[in-house]
């Protein structure tokens, strides 16, 4: 309140629980005209600070409650607690553009109307952020030594960027491969894999889970190599031709399977071949057998060889003697193959081969989609068929003693 005292304005101040009161007696807080939503009322919360000579009530030295101005009563859009109509239609509309279309541009119906100043280097319009999807292992599928099973969420939001497509890159990545330059294999989920264009090693498809099918994308690779390292990268697409960022998963598959009782046999034949005076032939034989077996398999055959014969000299010894320096070499650097991971588990006292089965969805679409169109159809809206399969699991399983 102001006092006028000649051309001076005087600010006149006066307690807010003064103020209320004198809004209560003149009747301008009724229940009819409070705004939808909102309760005004004080309660004791904290105390006022000692500087506040508002708060100090005349012959008491107990300083004065703070008042509680507002509180939402129940849950209600703020723009609904503005009362003119034009106000809150711009309310509502500042607000759904902030929310979805990164405030530049207009809500039309589920889609944005971006900004004429909203476009990118490439000349897209971006007033609505294209989310990147994040790749993940399948929950439900143990990775095997070949078998990998991927997903992810449909990152399409409700209102703004509308997915057209998801492209999964993958390789397998060593010491030789120059990963930034080497991109690996590309495969389009719509145009590739639910198409079924693809190879029979790929398959778009979907893990047995509690997430709805439309909302989940999975893929399955079944012919990986063993004790192989490969990067997966996935990346949205939009209907106005954008990328997303790429989201990553780096992994190992499982040991190659190893038959136990067969590498045994072959430890306990090539002792028998080195034992004694051995012929031309014999020495062939042993070279041949050992070069046909894979890396894992030679190391395992390694391993039974000194466990049970290296009392009359080890692997590496005997090779090198009964078949000369050029053909030991020749085997034992197959070995270096080995990763120190897989190794070090082939150096178990048992090895057991099991076979798991897993039921997986296999998913193809029901339309062609015309080709150059890519940008403009809406992957959510392409209608997808799904069957159910049994994916066959070969594992080894490692111990200290039988049965474990």
């Amino acid at each position: 309140e102001t006092t006028e005292l000649g051309n001076k304005k005087e600010l006149k101040s006066m307690p807010f629980i003064t103020y209320l009161s004198g809004l209560l007696t003149a009747q301008m807080l009724s229940d009819d005209h409070l705004i939808s939503g909102v309760e005004i009322h004080c309660e004791e919360k904290g105390r006022c600070p000692s500087t506040c000579h508002l708060c100090r009530r005349p012959g008491k030295e107990q300083l004065s409650p703070t008042p509680v101005l507002l509180e939402i009563n129940r849950v209600v859009p703020l723009y609904a607690l503005i009362q003119d109509n034009d106000t809150r239609e711009a309310f509502k509309g500042a607000l759904m553009s902030s929310y979805w279309c990164s405030g530049k541009g207009d809500v039309i119906e589920d889609w944005c109307r971006c900004d004429l100043n909203a476009f990118d280097e490439n000349g897209l319009p971006n007033c609505s952020p294209l989310p990147p999807p994040v790749l993940r292992l399948s929950p439900n599928v143990e990775p095997s030594s070949t078998v990998v099973s991927l997903e992810w969420l449909d990152v399409q939001p409700a209102i703004g960027t509308k997915v057209s497509d998801y492209v999964l890159q993958h390789k397998k990545v060593d010491e030789y491969t120059d990963t930034d330059l080497y991109t690996g294999e590309s495969l389009s989920f719509a145009d590739d894999l639910l198409s079924g264009l693809a190879t029979s090693c790929v398959a778009a498809g979907r893990s047995h889970g509690d997430v709805p099918e439309t909302s989940l994308y999975s893929v399955i690779f079944k012919c990986l190599e063993p004790d192989g390292l490969y990067k997966f990268t996935l990346y949205a697409v939009d209907t106005r031709g954008r990328h997303s960022e790429l989201s990553t998963v780096t992994l190992r598959t499982a040991c190659p399977l190893v038959d136990d009782s067969k590498a045994e046999e072959i430890a306990d034949k090539i002792y028998n071949l080195y034992n004694g005076y051995t012929s031309g032939k014999e020495q062939q034989t042993a070279y041949n057998t050992l070069m046909e077996v894979s890396a894992s398999m030679l190391f395992r055959v390694q391993h039974h060889y000194n466990s049970h014969y290296e009392k009359f000299g080890d692997f590496v010894w005997r090779s090198e003697d009964e078949l000369g320096p050029r053909k030991a070499h020749l085997i034992l650097r197959r070995l270096e193959k080995v990763s120190s991971h897989c190794s070090t588990l082939l150096r178990s006292a048992y090895i057991q081969s099991r076979t798991e089965t897993m039921p997986y969805l296999f998913c193809r679409s029901e339309e062609v989609r015309p080709p150059g169109m890519v940008w403009y159809s809406i992957l959510k809206d392409t209608k997808v068929t799904c069957e159910e399969k049994m994916v066959s699991m070969l594992r080894n399983t490692y111990g200290e003693s039988k049965g474990r």
